[in-house]
């Protein structure tokens, strides 16, 4: 077999490898992406197992591809992990390079799961119609502007019919009335968009149980339920809810040493738009369910609003969690409840 360990960046890579059949130790740097595409698959034709192990980053996906149609067996490692063991100051591409291989030789590679292409790519379907609403959401503030500067404030109001009446009624300077028809153009081509992606997403909710399930929780929506599912990937990767809000950067950073305990801020070391979806379908259930409200409006008088919000999407997220671990709807949920820590139960951290 041989093995490689590989430094990756955007414009090149830098390799080191071994053949542990014939011992033979070698090291290059490939430029992307002719240079490195030829060495590979040359290596492929030979017939030989590889095994390449690399850090998880971004702007890989054609080389994971190549690796995946040659039928290589790739490692993706944690690079905060990997960054852990490095032993002296010095740090080069080289070293990073041996580094990994050292790793992987010595049965020390810190491996992370990896999602499938599919996955992946229903991930850039959320994460489009998430840009193209933040455009959209621009899109609007600055139209709001534009009436505000007119005398005119109704809000919502703005985009229905009789308000985009009058804003278009509006006599403008010539370049004002260029950023006013420009903006709105943008904002009709925008909709139509938004609202194609949004059936999208509802149609693979319906091809996705787990996730037709998850949206049984107030709140929770067909985009939050899909977005779930797609990045913790599968229950049983974790143990407990603890572990869960770790992942998705919802737990706060600590700094304790002896009898002095620091708490910070939150993580965020999590997917950021799952986050992001998180706290907007808390803060909805807080609306819809008394029992969240009370606790809701509990924690911001002690702790202020910000928090509260973050407290309570950490604590959704953990429901989720539950729900889809024991293939629970929400009902089920209440009824039983998840029991998570409890002596007996094996569903604590292990």
């Amino acid at each position: 077999m041989i093995i490689i360990g590989c430094d990756y960046h955007p414009g090149f890579q830098q390799i080191a490898f071994v053949d542990t059949d014939t011992g033979e130790c070698s090291e290059r740097r490939l430029e992307h992406r002719e240079e490195a595409e030829k060495f590979y698959r040359d290596l492929g034709g030979q017939g030989a197992a590889v095994r390449l192990g690399m850090e998880a980053s971004g702007h890989a996906r054609w080389f994971e591809r190549l690796l995946g149609e040659l039928r290589f067996d790739l490692w993706i490692g944690d690079a905060a992990e990997i960054r852990t063991k490095r032993v002296r100051k010095q740090k080069t591409d080289r070293q990073d390079a041996e580094l990994i291989l050292r790793l992987l030789l010595e049965d020390r590679f810190p491996r992370i799961w990896v999602p499938r292409g599919e996955n992946r790519d229903l991930r850039q379907l959320l994460w489009h119609r998430h840009r193209m609403v933040q455009a959209r959401t621009r899109i609007m503030n600055q139209l709001q502007a534009v009436a505000l500067n007119e005398g005119l404030r109704c809000k919502k109001r703005l985009w229905r019919d009789a308000g985009r009446e009058q804003l278009e009624a509006f006599e403008l300077a010539p370049w004002a009335s260029r950023r006013r028809r420009d903006l709105l153009e943008l904002l009709d081509q925008l909709t139509p968009t938004i609202a194609e992606l949004t059936q999208a997403i509802e149609q693979e909710v319906e091809k996705c149980p787990e996730a037709r399930r998850l949206q049984t929780h107030p709140g929770v929506g067909a985009l939050t339920a899909l977005a779930f599912v797609l990045i913790i990937g599968r229950a049983d990767r974790f143990q407990c809810g603890k572990q869960i809000a770790s992942y998705l950067g919802l737990v706060p950073l600590e700094e304790s040493s002896g009898q002095r305990r620091r708490l910070g801020h939150i993580t965020k070391q999590g997917n950021s738009l799952l986050r992001f979806l998180l706290v907007e379908a808390a803060q909805v259930t807080v609306r819809s369910d008394p029992e969240w409200r009370s606790k809701y409006f509990h924690l911001a008088m002690r702790r202020g609003r910000k928090i509260a919000k973050v407290a309570m999407a950490r604590r959704l997220a953990v429901r989720m969690y539950w729900m889809w671990r024991k293939g629970w709807d929400y009902e089920q949920l209440k009824k039983f409840g998840s029991h998570a820590g409890q002596p007996g139960t094996g569903d604590g951290v292990r």
